[in-house]
């Protein structure tokens, strides 16, 4: 073999780890599906949708079952509206609910589906009616903070009145 084969071996060969790496990369990101799974729209309305973004997965029981595929706000309601994209062959009942969760305690956030116990299930464009949204890992330490002050202020002694010493 000469030495013009032996480079095009080479570069085949970076070529083809060059296009792995690109492969693994996008799978990490979840940037791009490779699979052919069909699936079903579902909406969900929520107060506070917290740090919860795009192509986050929507699990139950911990299995991922599909991905958010889109955020907006309705300005009708001034919720957060955002869009499921749920594998075809997971079906869950009209009664079910779905929850913002966190992976961890300063983990990326995803949306939990708990199956209820109603007979008919829900069919795609249809809206889950439970809902909880994210509990904001600020706002839990702010209302700490504020009500250690308002406790620390109610157990101070009061001020004595007109001037007189104790």
């Amino acid at each position: 073999m000469g030495k013009k084969g032996i480079e095009t071996l080479v570069g085949l060969f970076v070529l083809l780890g060059m296009l792995g790496l690109v492969f693994l990369a996008l799978k990490a990101a979840n940037l791009a599906s490779f699979g052919n799974n069909d699936s079903y729209t579902l909406l969900a309305r929520f107060d506070n949708i917290g740090g919860l973004k795009v192509r986050a997965p929507v699990r139950s029981a911990g299995v991922t079952v599909g991905r958010v595929t889109s955020i907006t706000l309705d300005t009708k309601t001034y919720q957060g509206l955002v869009k499921l994209e749920v594998d075809r062959d997971v079906q869950f009942p009209k009664d079910s609910s779905a929850r913002i969760l966190t992976a961890g305690l300063l983990g990326d956030q995803y949306i939990g589906l708990e199956p209820g116990a109603d007979e008919k299930n829900l069919a795609a464009g249809d809206t889950i009616r439970q809902t909880q949204s994210a509990v904001v890992l600020e706002s839990l330490i702010s209302q700490f903070l504020f009500n250690r002050a308002a406790d620390a202020g109610s157990t101070a002694a009061p001020a004595p009145a007109n001037g007189a010493k104790k």
